[in-house]
């Protein structure tokens, strides 16, 4: 089978991890040979959190500059920062609700423009899908649920070898009971909007 390549970057306690399982559920559930690495950095300090995840069959967890088939983003800067790890064919899937570093809530940094952030993105790969998945999430009921909007708009793109059925499974068995209802919600909502970028 084909080796499909994803990148997962966010701010500590954007629920990256989660993301990350749930898909890797997902995969099991379908049969499909996965394997997953993560880098937590000062993630406790809003710092960074980057997933890889392999799909089919490789030897390694590393996915080099270059070789991303899709990356997602839960944070506008964060996806520009990992444009090292895209190529041309690259799909970029980002929410564009900065979280700003604590450089620049101090006043000793600068926030990238989000319009040109877009641009330099677009013009280095294949396909931008960028969206507040702030506001879907709140529309959702729960702010917390980003991650589920943006796989919901992962899923859409049909880049990953996996159902619907099958991620929509696996966030009913890896999240809390409590937060099920508002995180199918949530997904429903990102692959809604990134049908919309079609």
């Amino acid at each position: 089978m084909d080796i499909t390549r994803l990148i997962i970057t966010a701010v500590g306690g954007q629920g990256n991890l989660l993301s990350s399982k749930v898909l890797g559920e997902a995969a099991l559930l379908s049969d499909i040979p996965v394997r997953m690495s993560e880098i937590h950095g000062m993630a406790q300090r809003g710092g960074v959190v980057e997933s890889a995840l392999l799909f089919g069959d490789v030897k390694s967890t590393i996915i080099s500059d270059g070789e991303a088939d899709v990356l997602v983003s839960f944070e506008p800067a964060e996806a520009l920062r990992a444009m090292n790890k895209c190529k041309s064919e690259t799909v970029v899937i980002t929410n564009l609700a900065p979280l700003p570093p604590f450089t620049v809530t101090i006043g000793s940094g600068a926030y990238p423009d989000i319009d040109k952030l877009q641009d330099l993105i677009s013009s280095k790969v294949s396909r931008l899908i960028a969206f507040d998945a702030v506001a879907l999430s709140k529309e959702a009921g729960n702010i917390m649920a980003v991650n589920m909007v943006l796989l919901g708009a992962l899923a859409q793109t049909g880049i990953l070898p996996l159902t619907v059925e099958n991620i929509k499974t696996a966030i009913k068995t890896r999240t809390k009971k409590t937060f099920v209802e508002t995180n199918l919600k949530a997904f429903d909502l990102g692959y809604s909007e990134a049908e919309k970028q079609n």
